[in-house]
């Protein structure tokens, strides 16, 4: 009798890993790796993976000998990148070149989670030919990591991700929860009104990096429908949860400073991937799907 096909999913202890994980065992034996605390998730193995510890990495598929991976373990709050820029190197660059000369080696499917960040948000939208113009480490980073891998196995495929929310894992938010958060607790929140993204939950994220495992090489954007501001964002968070509107504060990015330079525009043409089935409903579906999530903070599957 054949074995399962192995998956290994890198970053499992984040809001996206957590989520994605019980998606893949439907078809996947599911292995995940984290970095500090143990944590448990339905139907996935776990092994605590130091990635930017080569010997470790090695350990890792030898023990687990993968099928495929999926590479989401990432430094990704660009002020944390801008401010340890070393640290956001080994994570976000040697350890993804890394897996993909493992991956090279063994012949296996890698998707590696990309970022909108490799933008600079002054030319959108943005498609898979658009030349890369990032304005802070982050993006750097990961533009360094999509050249490294591609040259290293040139089947590795890229997922340029936008940004995601979604249920916390226990080691991980979205930005979601501090925003809830701060509203129920009857703070102002403030918002941007001039930075512009195309946002997906973690479901639907988990959804089209699954699909992107049968399309080696490629590269794709994996955003959503819904072009919105911080703002309009949180009128439908507030909209959807129940909440007072009146303690949204409109500001503009020139208003809060940050370590790390903010694209203003990252609209993403991912046609590419809604001709594979890629299909995101609308955000604020995608937000009332978690209202009956009430913590935000329970795991999505049972």
């Amino acid at each position: 009798m054949d074995r399962q096909r192995r998956l290994l999913v890198t970053g499992a202890g984040g809001f996206l890993g957590w989520t994605l994980c019980p998606l893949a065992a439907r078809d996947w034996q599911v292995w995940g790796t984290y970095h500090r605390q143990p944590l448990k998730i339905p139907q996935t193995r776990l092994l605590r993976v130091d990635l930017t510890d080569p010997d470790q990495l090695q350990a890792c598929f030898d023990q687990v000998r993968p099928d495929a991976v999926l590479h989401l373990a990432a430094l990704s709050r660009p002020n944390d990148c801008e401010l340890n820029p070393d640290y956001s190197y080994q994570v976000n660059v040697a350890a993804s070149w890394r897996l993909a000369d493992l991956c090279g080696a063994a012949g296996i499917p890698l998707v590696f989670t990309s970022s909108e960040l490799v933008f600079d948000g002054r030319n959108p939208p943005y498609t898979e030919t658009s030349p890369v113009c990032p304005l802070n480490r982050y993006g750097e980073h990961k533009v360094l990591a999509e050249l490294g891998m591609g040259d290293r196995y040139p089947l590795a495929t890229i997922a340029r991700m936008p940004l995601m929310f979604g249920v916390a894992s226990p080691q991980s938010e979205s930005f979601l929860q501090p925003f809830l958060r701060q509203l129920r607790a009857g703070q102002p929140l403030r918002l941007f009104t001039d930075e512009i993204r195309m946002p997906v939950s973690a479901i639907v994220a988990a959804s089209g990096l699954l699909l992107l495992l049968n399309h080696p090489g490629e590269l794709f954007n994996l955003g959503g429908r819904d072009r919105l501001s911080r703002y309009d964002f949180g009128q439908l968070l507030t909209d959807v949860f129940n909440l007072s509107p009146a303690l949204l504060s409109p500001c503009l990015q020139a208003d809060v400073p940050m370590a790390a330079p903010r694209a203003r525009d990252l609209t993403l043409d991912s046609s590419k991937a809604f001709a594979l089935g890629y299909d995101p409903p609308t955000v604020r579906s995608q937000l009332a799907q978690l209202t009956s999530f009430s913590s935000m903070s329970d795991t999505p599957f049972p």
